[in-house]
């Protein structure tokens, strides 16, 4: 298949500058109603790789993802998220962007054009065969991230990948890829748009999954998550006084002693048998 670049694609929609915001919001809106069925259709692939990602977080690996651009920074949003909610190591699931942390906020011209600085950043964190490395980008020809996976793929280390075009050289790179094609954008060439947020849904599935197979969720609940402000310290106390059937009162005492609701629950229940 000849690879072409779906999200280059001219958009259905032109003269967007006469349009109102009223007709703007609608037909952004319908074009990302699409996202979640081109994600539903990328299944089998989103499963093969999170069963990968399980399998290396359970023997001690840690995950890795690579990006640029918008890409980049929504690896590092779920990497970043996983600490907090599932009381993990900042160490676990780290997210690496072209350009380093300064292009989290502000893009650095070129940093994706390097074919041998993904990889030098991996080795920056000791990356190893016990670790699985996933590149993302929505066009599946960054160079940063394809060096990156295809230097992996020599050493033996475990690749996936999410983009939005089939048959992409990234695609045709990683071992366990995922290929969400949500086609054109609104505004042509505009991949922050529905390919960021496939990605998005395509990251909270990998991550989420993984945590729960790592035995950080009990029942529906996340009791491992970071007490780090105040409504996180009262959803625990909730989850407490729910799971025990005791008051607020001595749920907030039992917090406050052990500062993590998995493990309120339990020193409870050691002293109650």
């Amino acid at each position: 298949m000849e690879f072409t670049k779906t999200t280059e694609a001219v958009s259905q929609y032109d003269h967007l500058e006469q349009m109102s915001v009223s007709d703007l919001l609608k037909h952004i809106n319908t074009e990302d109603k699409t996202v979640p069925t081109a994600v539903e259709r990328a299944l089998p692939q989103i499963i093969r790789l999170t069963e990968v990602v399980s399998q290396k977080l359970k023997a001690g690996g840690r995950l890795f993802y690579i990006g640029a651009g918008t890409s980049g920074r929504l690896g590092i949003v779920d990497a970043s998220e996983c600490p907090p909610t599932f009381g993990v190591s900042h160490e676990l699931v780290i997210g690496l962007i072209a350009g380093g942390d300064q292009a989290i906020r502000k893009a650095v011209e070129f940093a994706e054009d390097s074919h041998a600085q993904g990889w030098a950043d991996l080795q920056a964190h000791a990356v190893s065969k016990n670790d699985v490395v996933i590149g993302i980008a929505a066009s599946g020809t960054t160079p940063y991230v394809i060096g990156a996976l295809e230097k992996c793929n020599k050493e033996g280390i475990v690749t996936g990948c999410i983009t939005c075009n089939e048959g992409s050289p990234l695609a045709v790179t990683a071992s366990y890829p995922v290929v969400v094609v949500v086609g054109p954008e609104f505004v042509t060439g505009s991949s922050r748009m529905k390919a960021g947020t496939a990605q998005k849904l395509v990251l909270n599935m990998i991550s989420t999954a993984a945590m729960i197979q790592l035995g950080r969720v009990k029942g529906n609940k996340m009791v491992d998550m970071q007490l780090s402000n105040n409504k996180l310290v009262d959803r625990g106390t909730k989850m407490v006084m729910q799971e025990l059937d005791i008051s607020e009162k001595e749920a907030q005492q039992l917090l406050n002693i052990h500062k993590n609701v998995r493990s309120a629950i339990q020193a409870y229940r050691n002293e109650t048998h």
